[in-house]
């Protein structure tokens, strides 16, 4: 949760803020059958009918069923079905179960995030919430961001399972297809020394970007762009999965455990290397940025080519005094050399909502940056993302650092 005090007080721009990201959700499950909204195809990803629960539990839970004279509880059994991680509120329906809800339905789901919201929208246009509501909301509020990309990872996994191999859209920008990058990447020199990381002003962040800190750097390069899809096809010509010499242990197991040969939604056939994207299966283009890779391959890659994955600290430190690094915000997410694990003199939050972050401090990696999946305005650079190593259908990607 933000230590930070709320960007902005209640009334009409908070309203509006707060309808415009809660119809964004439901826009993109626009166009989606109810079939569609209730897949779930492997444990790590949630069906599209849950996200829009849960992000409306998450408002109803912290906020309306705790007010000084507390709204009933839509559905007492949401408090279970709904609940993801929290502990602390009490028991939840088992993660790689979630498809099985097939009640209720999407239509008592949308019924559901119309009551929570025609509340909260009455409470803020009112100012009947005092700062450590305001707070809950714009924890809230960044949270259905979260969940927004989530929405798109996780049906973009749940179509590829489909022979039919179905599309999001027919057509239109595509997080999976990247912008070209058609340049030589450049190594960028940046300076070492006592630097300064984690977020600083009075915005928002979560709990897991503070306190700020120093560290110590030394001089280190950075590559100008990510790595594209042709940067990587060398790697894999070049036997880079089946070279046992350039993975980590736990990456190599992945690797012939998982009969990895490329990375996630690429399939080779008569016509060549194609992708399969939220459009539906696409030709390979190989200048666009490489995504859907673990850190076990962004590590590999790196070896191959006589690099090594940047530090979170080198990334943020690059990032904040940079301006000849491109993609850092919109492309894919970069997978960093730095375990997920607390900045020093880290607190996680009291309460259910300390859960949010600090749990999770073990047996993940960093991701920076955002992709074309993060909705805007969602990421800064001190925003820290994290993944297990093998997960690979997030929109991850690499970025390379060299030492001076």
């Amino acid at each position: 949760m933000s230590r930070q005090p709320p960007t902005m007080a209640a009334g009409g721009e908070l309203v509006r803020r707060y309808q415009g990201i809660r119809r964004h959700s439901l826009a993109l499950a626009e166009g989606l059958s109810a079939e569609d909204c209730q897949l779930q195809s492997m444990p790590e990803a949630s069906p599209v009918k849950w996200h829009l629960a849960h992000t409306s539990w998450f408002f109803e839970t912290f906020i309306l069923l705790r007010l000084p004279t507390p709204l009933a509880a839509f559905n007492p059994a949401y408090a279970v079905l709904f609940n993801s991680y929290y502990v602390g509120i009490g028991p939840r329906h088992a993660r790689p179960q979630r498809g099985l809800l097939s009640r209720p339905s999407l239509e008592q789901v949308l019924a559901y995030r119309e009551h929570v919201d025609r509340h909260l929208s009455e409470l803020l246009a009112d100012n009947q919430l005092g700062a450590d509501a305001l707070a809950l909301v714009e924890l809230g509020l960044n949270h259905e961001q979260q969940h927004q990309e989530l929405l798109l990872t996780d049906l973009k996994h749940h179509f590829s399972c489909n022979p039919l191999l179905p599309a999001w859209r027919p057509s239109g920008p595509d997080p999976a297809m990247p912008e070209h990058n058609r340049h030589a990447p450049r190594r960028l020199p940046l300076p070492g020394g006592l630097v300064e990381v984690g977020h600083t002003g009075a915005g928002f962040c979560y709990d897991n970007e503070t306190p700020r800190h120093r560290v110590w750097l030394e001089p280190f390069a950075l590559a100008s762009r990510n790595v594209t899809n042709v940067e990587y096809l060398e790697f894999m010509l070049d036997g880079g999965y089946q070279r046992p010499e350039l993975w980590l242990s736990d990456g190599w197991d992945a690797v012939c455990e998982g009969g990895w040969q490329a990375p996630l939604y690429w399939q080779h056939g008569d016509e060549g290397w194609q992708v399969f994207t939220l459009h539906g299966p696409m030709a390979m283009e190989p200048a666009a940025t490489l995504s859907h890779v673990s850190f076990y391959e962004a590590d590999a890659f790196a070896r191959w080519a006589g690099a090594r994955l940047p530090t979170e600290a080198e990334w943020e430190h690059a990032a904040t005094r940079s301006t000849e690094v491109e993609g850092l915000h919109d492309e894919v997410w970069q997978w960093c050399n730095s375990a997920y694990l607390p900045y020093p003199g880290f607190r996680p939050a009291a309460g259910a909502v300390g859960e949010y972050n600090g749990k999770f401090m073990i047996n993940q990696m960093v991701l920076r940056g955002g992709s074309l999946a993060t909705p805007p305005g969602h990421s800064r650079p001190s925003y820290r993302n994290f993944f297990p190593p093998w997960a690979r259908w997030q929109f991850s990607g690499i970025r390379l650092a060299w030492d001076a």
